[in-house]
């Protein structure tokens, strides 16, 4: 377990568990794995693999992202999308995000990205929006993606979402992504 004095909020962010019926992970054996793995005050938020912990390192890592892969491979047999964001990485992108985004006209979501993943390399491969209903930014480590709520059955990011790249991405709606912001506040406000 890495001690309190030196550890650093996170927010593992996993894609595809628990969607559909597909990958079933059961919330309480995901932040046990975390924790068995010697990583501190894991848990859990909602069903779609948002993991509260603590770490050694202070940013979001690529050789972290890669260790939680395996880890969370050895013990549920599934191969997964793990993007990690420290607290102030996560701070940072719901800070960038566009004016007006997570507005209530709005469906708006985050799409974070895994290292190596650039932001520019996702954006140039967004399809062609659909004007007056789409609207796209790029932010650290992210994509802003919003669609204006009365017409998203008009979006046309659906041919996004079959494209290789994609396999690179989990996407959290505003909600979620500030809620996890909050949660990584809470946890770090000493007792």
């Amino acid at each position: 377990m890495v001690p309190a004095t030196s550890a650093f909020t996170h927010v593992a962010l996993l894609r595809g568990i628990n969607v559909g019926g597909r990958n079933p992970v059961a919330m309480p054996e995901l932040a046990a794995c975390f924790r068995d793995g010697g990583y501190g005050d894991a848990r859990t938020y909602i069903q779609s693999g948002n993991v509260l912990f603590t770490a050694k390192t202070r940013s979001g890592d690529p050789k972290l992202e890669a260790e939680l892969s395996r880890m969370l491979e050895a013990r549920f047999a599934l191969e997964l999308t793990v993007v990690v964001r420290s607290r102030d990485e996560l701070a940072a992108t719901i800070a960038a995000a566009p004016p007006g985004h997570g507005s209530p006209d709005l469906r708006s979501d985050v799409y974070f990205l895994q290292y190596p993943l650039t932001a520019e390399e996702a954006f140039a491969l967004l399809p062609d929006l659909r004007e007056g209903v789409d609207s796209a930014a790029m932010g650290p480590g992210a994509l802003y993606f919003s669609r204006v709520a009365a017409r998203a059955r008009e979006t046309r990011i659906t041919s996004f979402l079959g494209k290789p790249v994609f396999r690179r991405i989990t996407v959290r709606n505003w909600r979620t992504t500030t809620r996890l912001l909050e949660m990584l506040d809470e946890e770090s406000v000493p007792s």
